[in-house]
């Protein structure tokens, strides 16, 4: 019999799933209301694009969570369930940031405010994501430096 490498609850795995089940929640609580999907102003692609937005957040989460909590047999099933789950939980935030980019795009809405409010959630996040990723890894090397 086996035993299970990631059964247990480790600060590396809890630290990389808080910025995922914020990116899972938060575009709800953020833009379910009448600024955002429910904004009479917004032409229905418009909303479209909210939507997937919101429902990408919670899709990651979802891939997150279960790449991160899933049980493996072996330190490389381990190893690479973490780099899935690390991935997943930033893909969210990176691609919040890399919006910036586009032509004609804001953080903000209405046009005038000249912050980014997002940077408040997504930089955080990202650095809480590569700092578990690191404590994990690490728990992971010690294991094999163990056996």
């Amino acid at each position: 019999m086996t035993k299970r490498v990631t059964g247990r609850i480790s600060l590396g795995k809890v630290l990389i799933s808080v910025p995922a089940v914020i990116a899972g929640v938060g575009p709800y609580i953020a833009d379910w209301n009448e600024t955002h999907i429910h904004n009479p102003n917004w032409p229905p692609h418009a909303k479209f694009h909210n939507a997937q937005t919101m429902s990408l957040g919670a899709g990651l989460a979802g891939a997150a969570l279960l790449q991160l909590w899933r049980p493996a047999d072996s330190t490389a099933g381990a190893k690479a369930a973490l780099d899935g789950g690390a991935v997943s939980a930033a893909l969210y935030w990176v691609t919040q940031i890399s919006a910036l980019a586009y032509p004609g795009s804001r953080a903000v809405d209405p046009p005038g405010k000249q912050i980014f409010p997002q940077a408040v959630v997504a930089l955080p996040s990202l650095a809480l994501v590569g700092w578990g990723y690191a404590l994990e890894r690490r728990r992971l090397r010690g294991r094999d430096a163990r056996r």
